[in-house]
């Protein structure tokens, strides 16, 4: 496989502003982008996506090398960086839209998906809920959720939950240590 190839995976676990900070952490990810996927409106804007009549989760999508990260490294990560046993929710995010959702973009994706969840139900009391389903569209999020929590690192929500997260994961050594550069 050339050094150069990128690939693309797209995942839901909670709140996509949580997520995207796990993954930008990540070597050999190139981009991370906050948006929806997985529901019937067109286009749909985050205040329809918080109404919860689109259908669609909050997901990310990552770019990525797989020379240097592979699909399954991405879903090791994936299971550790949020809780799939909770159905439509992630601490007090409460939602269809807060589903953990694994979008596969072919079916060399699917079957390391299945395979992944499968292993990883042993690290887990209650039952995965994770759903998998084929991408079918992906719609980017607006402007300001992008890179929100390297932009917004003293607002509340990044604070109380994604930092924590973050620390955690970065203690356990499952991401980079973050540092913060100027924007």
């Amino acid at each position: 496989m050339p050094a150069n190839k990128i690939e693309t995976a797209t995942l839901g676990g909670g709140c996509f502003w949580c997520v995207e900070a796990v993954y930008e952490r990540l070597p050999g990810v190139i981009s991370v982008t906050s948006g929806y996927a997985g529901g019937r409106t067109p286009n749909p804007t985050y205040r329809e996506i918080c109404g919860g009549d689109t259908g669609h989760a909050e997901v990310t999508q990552i770019e990525f090398y797989p020379a240097k990260i592979s699909f399954a490294k991405l879903l090791e990560v994936f299971w550790q960086a949020h809780d799939p046993t909770t159905l439509n929710r992630q601490g007090a995010d409460e939602g269809t839209q807060y589903r953990s959702v694994i979008f596969y973009h072919d079916e060399q994706q699917k079957l390391i998906a299945g395979q992944s969840k499968r292993e990883a139900q042993s690290n887990f009391s209650g039952l995965i809920v994770t759903e998998i389903a084929p991408l079918t569209k992906f719609y980017p999020a607006e402007d300001y959720h992008q890179g929100y929590y390297d932009l917004n690192t003293n607002a509340g929500y990044c604070r109380a939950v994604i930092a924590p997260k973050l620390d955690k994961l970065e203690h356990q050594k499952i991401i980079e240590p973050t540092v913060q550069t100027p924007k």
